[in-house]
């Protein structure tokens, strides 16, 4: 494709997080992140200005992207004619995904947004039934996160709601110059990978609402973060209460959600 002047190039807006990445080689190693096994369809969350898209389109995979920044879309639909049917202009957050995948499964990648990246990986979570693979790149330190162990000060509720239905993997390390703007911090890429045929064994909006209490007051016990469920004395008398949430693996969290679950 041929280079483009610059005054058609997009311009990165604050409000939207946006950071664009220039570096045509970490674009590539980004896209190849992806095993394409077991879907037919990848979404691209915030593709700005295609640097990404262009390596998945050359996949043997139907690419769709989704974009709220209307600039980026009118560049992407003068520039790459073959994805324009395939852009949704809308925010992936508030989108039901479904008017366009019908239940599909699909991937998901991109460069996201800082500012929202969490909540994409939330949304993925609620949408893992049709989310075999996810991958793609935030600010280091979530990226860290979502994939660091019991016992890492970064541990948290991303972490374990992350890792209860997917293997997670902190792939490589990408600096700011290859930005524009600059970020102020290390990206990260990662890669997650869902566990097959998993259920988890206990009541799934118990486990979610059991991590959130314990890691809202990380420095206290267990038992002293989920006071408020008015558990059994003879329950809270399990030595899992005596530890802080950020000593607690994956599996104990789930035996835990059991436990409360037998008492309530």
């Amino acid at each position: 494709m041929a280079q483009h002047s610059n005054q058609h190039q997009v311009k990165a807006k604050k409000h939207l997080g946006q950071h664009f990445l220039n570096d045509e080689a970490v674009a590539q190693k980004i896209a190849d992140t992806l095993s394409l096994n077991g879907y037919n369809n990848v979404l691209e969350i915030g593709p700005g200005m295609g640097v990404l898209t262009k390596y998945l389109l050359k996949k043997d995979i139907t690419t769709y992207v989704i974009e709220i920044d209307t600039e980026s879309v009118e560049y992407l639909k003068a520039n790459y004619l073959n994805l324009a049917p395939r852009i949704i202009e809308k925010d992936f957050l508030k989108y039901d995904l479904n008017q366009v995948f019908k239940g599909e499964p699909l991937a998901i990648i991109g460069n996201f947004p800082y500012n929202i990246s969490s909540q994409i990986v939330f949304k993925a979570l609620e949408m893992r039934h049709q989310i075999p693979e996810f991958s793609g790149m935030f600010q280091k330190e979530v990226a860290q996160r979502i994939c660091s162990k019991e016992g890492s000060k970064v541990y948290g509720i991303l972490s374990v709601l992350t890792q209860a239905f997917y293997n997670a993997e902190y792939l490589f390390t990408v600096p700011p110059n290859v930005f524009n703007p600059p970020p102020k911090v290390d990206s990260g890429v990662l890669r997650l990978s869902r566990k097959e045929n998993y259920t988890l064994p206990c009541d799934e909006k118990l486990f979610f609402r059991v991590v959130k209490m314990a890691f809202q007051q990380r420095r206290k016990t267990i038992r002293n973060s989920l006071k408020t469920l008015n558990l059994s004395d003879n329950l809270k008398a399990n030595s899992i209460f005596g530890k802080r949430p950020e000593q607690l693996s994956v599996p104990e969290f789930l035996e835990l959600t059991q436990l409360i679950e037998a008492d309530l």
